[in-house]
């Protein structure tokens, strides 16, 4: 919930976050290496959410928002799968989000982009197509909270470990996957993600 036109697409009736809305994955949540996604049965309205992804590369806790650009190192695409049919449902009893969201292989990531000195996160473009058709855009700059803030946020509550990755947001435009589906993420006009749907 860092975009806020994605907030008014699914929550349109509550206020936006005053602060960050963070959940955990486990490392079993990875997809990697343009392996296919195999669409769970557990639900019948799996989406896709396209995020920057940002590879923390040091030791961090209590992390300044003014020194939190130390810590990262690298930045990708990847794919938040949710489960919406389950997240509606927990939402509803007040439960966590996690087993929407974090199971097996619902965190896709695509190759890893080295930032460059001096290069601003926060001016960065990146959309999703789906069989050739464009279906989300992002641009960083548009966040509710920067990188550097989530960073500094989470920092609070957990040590952040080299390898970590921080998935920061999706924007508008979220919506199904199928089987048969060809995903392609891309960072600027770089292609980084590229997988299918099984």
């Amino acid at each position: 919930m860092n975009y806020a036109l994605h907030c008014k697409e699914l929550h349109e009736k509550e206020p936006l976050p005053e602060e960050p809305v963070i959940f955990m994955m486990p490392d079993s949540a990875l997809l990697k290496d343009g392996k296919p996604f195999f669409l769970p049965d557990f639900s019948s309205q799996m989406e896709h959410e396209t995020e920057l992804v940002v590879r923390i590369s040091r030791l961090g806790k209590h992390i300044s928002p003014r020194f939190a650009h130390r810590y990262y190192d690298a930045v990708t695409v990847g794919i938040d799968f949710t489960a919406r049919d389950l997240q509606k449902k927990l939402r509803a009893e007040g439960k966590p989000w996690e087993l929407c969201k974090s199971f097996d292989n619902a965190a896709a990531i695509g190759r890893w982009m080295p930032l460059q000195e001096g290069q601003d996160i926060q001016q960065l473009h990146f959309r999703l197509d789906i069989d050739g058709e464009t279906r989300q855009q992002g641009f960083t700059g548009d966040m509710l909270y920067s990188v550097d803030h989530i960073i500094a946020y989470v920092s609070k509550f957990c040590t952040l470990k080299m390898g970590d990755m921080i998935f920061t947001g999706t924007p508008a435009g979220v919506g199904a996957v199928a089987i048969g589906n060809h995903l392609e993420g891309f960072l600027e006009e770089e292609k980084v993600l590229d997988f299918y749907i099984r």
